[in-house]
């Protein structure tokens, strides 16, 4: 049972690993299952006895890409110590893991288009928009964002990250165009930084 198991759990990482390949190189309408089967050296009926169909197999993948992106996002925000740079770093690893080569077509591209907009929301909603929201409720309990509801400015921010990924992923992005995405949110988050802190400040009366 031991080793049927184990067998069993090889199969699943190796067509994964070799789908994920295909999604990335061909897209979802371009990759065959019948090249990935061959490729993974499994038969089509393995395929179906783990996988219910192609889509359910591509499901699995984005669900991979949305998990890998979040490690990202965390592993880099928690590498400052200061929430307000958590917040930036958090939110820069997600553009820039979302973008790479390997995710792009996957995660922004095809993962909406195949999955449709409910289910793809509701994966980022349990991965890197979970960070996103906990982060500002972590801000908010602090004292750093009173008055402002976490969830509404979690789905705020998420939006203008998903955004901007998306637009770097439609065109091969140069040096600059990454700077400026970096800059724009380092810009946006200190603006909010600088209002919040503005209205804590009590006004200098004169005498």
């Amino acid at each position: 049972m031991r080793r049927s198991k184990e067998e069993a759990h090889q199969t699943i990482r190796r067509l994964t690993e070799v789908a994920r390949a295909h999604f990335t190189e061909n897209g979802y309408v371009g990759a065959s299952l019948e090249s990935i089967v061959q490729e993974a050296d499994v038969t089509r009926g393995a395929v179906y006895h783990h996988f219910r169909s192609k889509k359910e197999l591509f499901r699995i993948v984005l669900e991979a890409v949305q998990l890998e992106v979040a490690e990202q996002v965390e592993a880099a925000a928690s590498a400052a110590d200061e929430v307000w740079e958590q917040l930036y770093r958090g939110c820069r690893a997600f553009v820039l893991a979302a973008v790479e080569q390997s995710r792009k077509r996957i995660l922004l591209v095809d993962g909406p288009a195949i999955m449709g907009w409910d289910v793809w929301r509701a994966m980022d909603e349990k991965y890197s928009m979970r960070l996103l929201r906990e982060q500002l409720e972590l801000m908010q309990e602090q004292g750093h964002i009173p008055g402002v509801s976490a969830a509404a400015m979690a789905h705020f921010l998420s939006g203008a990250l998903n955004e901007t990924s998306l637009w770097l992923a439609s065109r091969t992005p140069d040096a600059a165009d990454l700077d400026n995405s970096m800059n724009v949110i380092r810009l946006f988050l200190d603006g909010i930084r600088k209002h919040r802190e503005d209205l804590q400040t009590p006004l200098d009366h004169p005498q």
